[in-house]
């Protein structure tokens, strides 16, 4: 009795995941997906993956350097901006741009990955300068980014995902970096 249940539920995992795999989205070629945080680690790796697979990359970086990087080992759909999420007049400057490349179809993705982690320490060996300096770049700039391009997202019916951490749930270490990450849960939750 219990092998044949077992073997059921294999048979529908199995089915469910042959199915989720045979999807695709249509015309993948035509969405345009806007990465922050692309100088290096995870957004570095997105924008290049997301590129092989063929979507329009607006990958926003914080040097030019690292812009001129990624442009070199990427097609030529993938284009680079200069972003510093701290900077109001940045955020607006990198809106428009969008605005200028995606015109009536809008933002098929936004992903806010643009992070740091230092300073990170216990609570008592930090000042507010240092929580202020990594919420500002974690929390407040993803709250602005997010807010100046919901219109573009919401036109092409696209997403927002929020590169959050572990780290929001476990602040046994304290910092910053916790506080920041547990406000872009509870942020995250909000535009649901």
């Amino acid at each position: 009795m219990w092998l044949y249940v077992v073997a059921v539920l294999l048979g529908l995992f199995l089915l469910r995941r042959w199915h989720r795999e045979r999807q695709t989205v249509p015309r993948l070629s035509e969405k345009h997906v806007l990465i922050t945080g692309c100088d290096s680690g995870f957004g570095n790796l997105l924008a290049r993956q997301l590129d092989a697979r063929g979507l329009r990359v607006l990958a926003a970086c914080l040097t030019e350097a690292a812009a001129t990087q990624l442009r070199a080992v990427t097609s030529n759909r993938l284009q680079t901006v200069l972003l510093d999420v701290t900077s109001s007049k940045s955020i607006a400057d990198v809106t428009a741009w969008v605005r200028e490349r995606v015109g009536d179809q809008g933002l098929w993705g936004l992903v806010n990955n643009a992070g740091i982690a230092i300073p990170t320490a216990p609570n008592e060996w930090l000042t507010k300068e240092d929580f202020v300096k990594v919420l500002d770049v974690n929390l407040l700039g993803l709250v602005e980014v997010t807010l100046s391009l919901l219109p573009l997202v919401r036109r092409a019916r696209g997403r927002v995902v929020n590169v959050a951490s572990v780290m929001g749930r476990v602040s046994f270490f304290g910092g910053g970096y916790c506080i920041s990450k547990y406000g872009v849960e509870a942020f995250s939750d909000s535009l649901r």
